[in-house]
Parts: structure tokens; sequence; C-alpha cells
């Protein structure tokens, strides 16, 4: 599958153009970025040009460039200390590559004169302007205060760099039938068993992934997630039917590492694995806007309607504050379908 992307400017607007051969594949893939338009004059799909959009297609973002040498320094040190406080190599990347991005933005600046109005300039002339989202943004602000603390001999207030202000969005949620559409549209053995897996369990991607064959208990009826989000461990629900698959796909594909693993060995990829579900979700007709996490909001979603404890919930999804968990008692039909609509009394 070959396709290029650049940089354009398109109505006045600046977005990434991605050509390609005629490819239903490409075309399921390209269509699961968030904004993704077809252009028919210029022949080509554009997304959104941000820091997102451009990791995902290879463009160069502020995070791949160099700060200056002062900045360089400070950063090797800010690394450190991360890992000498054991955080996940995940996060470290992630507010590295936050810092990165903030210093190359202030190239000219001293680490040391760099102030809160050079925070707001930064989120007004780059985290805005590249309509980068507000849980990056504010990621992005977790590292510049931890940051700012480690290295300390700023002008910089930590306490009032301020956070943006998060839309409270609700989760996509597929009903049951439709999780069992997508699933029976999966022919592959393969993908039928890992959409299966992470529906079944509320896995995360990564978690599933990440998981081998030694992970599963089937005599408890368990799944041992190990080293997840936030470095910690925890035991989710193990479907008699998915076992009944993942025996047929072992016997088969008898994987030597992870339990899902590429034509050429080593871990599955998450981008693969994405546009095999919308692929799967074009076969069945789904079009609501849906990625495999939608799959686990849809598993929390049908036990919590199912009758099922939000604390049983919360620990299956690993989630640390019940109050991640409580969203999905704002997408659940179970109380809305008591209500008698007053336009049918």
């Amino acid at each position: 599958m070959i396709w290029s992307a650049k940089i354009i400017t398109h109505n006045h607007e600046k977005r990434i153009a991605v050509s390609f051969e005629k490819d239903a594949t490409l075309i399921a893939w390209v269509k699961s970025f968030t904004g993704a338009r077809w252009s028919q004059t210029k022949t080509y799909w554009h997304v959104p040009d941000n820091e997102k959009n451009r990791k995902q297609l290879g463009i160069p973002t502020l995070t791949e460039l160099s700060p200056n040498d002062e900045g360089k320094k400070s950063l090797l040190t800010f690394k450190e200390w991360l890992r000498s406080k054991r955080y996940s190599e995940n996060t470290i990347k992630a507010y590295m590559d936050a810092m990165r991005s903030f210093l190359v933005f202030h190239n000219k600046k001293a680490v040391a004169d760099l102030t809160n109005e050079d925070v707001i300039w930064y989120n007004n002339e780059y985290i805005l302007k590249h309509n980068i989202s507000a849980s990056y943004q504010n990621q992005i602000v977790n590292a510049i205060k931890l940051y700012f603390k480690i290295i300390g001999d700023t002008k910089l207030d930590i306490e009032k760099v301020h956070r943006p202000k998060r839309a409270k969005v609700l989760p996509n949620v597929l009903s049951k039938e439709e999780v069992l559409r997508i699933i029976d549209f999966t022919d592959n053995l393969k993908h039928k068993t890992l959409l299966a897996l992470i529906y079944s369990s509320g896995l995360r991607i990564s978690e599933a992934l990440h998981m081998k064959a030694t992970d599963i208990d089937s005599k408890r009826m368990l799944i041992h997630i190990k080293n997840a989000k936030g470095k910690k461990d925890r035991y989710t629900l193990l479907s008699e039917r998915v076992l009944l698959l993942l025996r047929e796909y072992y016997a088969i594909y008898k994987p030597k590492g992870y339990l899902f693993e590429g034509s050429k060995g080593g871990m599955y990829s998450d981008r693969t694995a994405q546009v095999v579900l919308q692929q799967a979700a074009i076969r069945a007709r789904i079009d609501k806007p849906i990625s495999l996490h939608t799959l686990r909001h849809s598993f929390a979603t049908h036990l919590l309607e199912s009758g099922t404890d939000l604390r049983y919930i919360q620990d299956l999804l690993g989630h640390s504050s019940p109050k991640t968990t409580m969203i999905y008692t704002h997408v659940s039909s179970t109380s809305l379908k008591n209500i008698k609509n007053p336009f049918d009394v």
C-alpha cells in the first residue's frame, strides 16, 4: 500500500493532503482520521494539520526538531529525573515530546527567561492554530509544570499556568447487535478474535497487542492484564465464546511471542487493527464514527445496562478514579427507557 502526504492550504486552512491509488483499505484508513474529507477537484483526501495527524502521516512536527543547546541540556536532565522516578516509557516520551515542542517554539529565548506569557503565546499560536485537542494541551501543561518544577531557575509562575477548559464529550457506543454484526462481518480468524477479545474484555488496544498466551487463565476464566496504564496490573473477564475463538486461532496461527503478531512476527500493528475495524464496520453498514476504543466503551456500557455495579466495572477497566467510570452512566440507555416521552402520553 503506497501513499504520500504533504502540507497544503485548502480554503485558507492548513490541511494535510493524502494521495494514493484507489484502494478500499487505504480509503477506510484515511476515513478513520477525524475531519477527513475528499476533494473532488483536487482528487485527494485531506485531514486537519495537527500534531497527531503529522505523526501518523510521517510529517515532521515541532517535537521532532531540536531546541537550542540550553534546551537540549535541560531536556536531558528532565528525562533522567523522570526515569529515576520510574515513570513509564510512554509517559516519558509524551512529556519529552511536549517539552521539545514548547522549547523549539521558543528556540530564540533562554529557558530561564521563559514566562507565563510565553505559555499563552505557544497555546494560541501553535496549539489552537493547529487544532490540537484540549486533552493533548492538558498533557503539555502537565509536562510544562513538572519540567519547570524540576529545572527551577525560571521566571515562570508554575501555579498560574492555566489548563484548557475541556469539553464534556460523551463516548460513542455501539449496541450489542452492532458489535456482533461487526464481528460477524470480520472473516479473517485473527481479526475476528482480536475484535471479539477487545470488546468482551474491555481492553485498550495496547493491552490487547501486548498480550501473551500465558496471560489467558482459562481455568478461572480471567485475563491477566500486565503493566497497563499507570503501571498497574489487573484481571478482566474472559468470555467462553472468545475462549473457543482463541483456541481455534492459536491452533492455526501458533504465535511465538505476542498473542497477536504481524505477518513477519513481532507485535501486531495498532494502525492495521484500526483499519480492520473500519472495514468490518463498512461491511456491517454501521455509519457511526468508531474506533477500537469504542469497543471498550461499549463493553462498559453494556455491563452497566445489565446491572453490573459501577465499582466492578471500574476494576475491570483499570480506572484509577470512579469519576472516569461514571461517564458511562450518561450513555447508558437503561434509565432513559423507563421515562415516558410526553409526546407519547
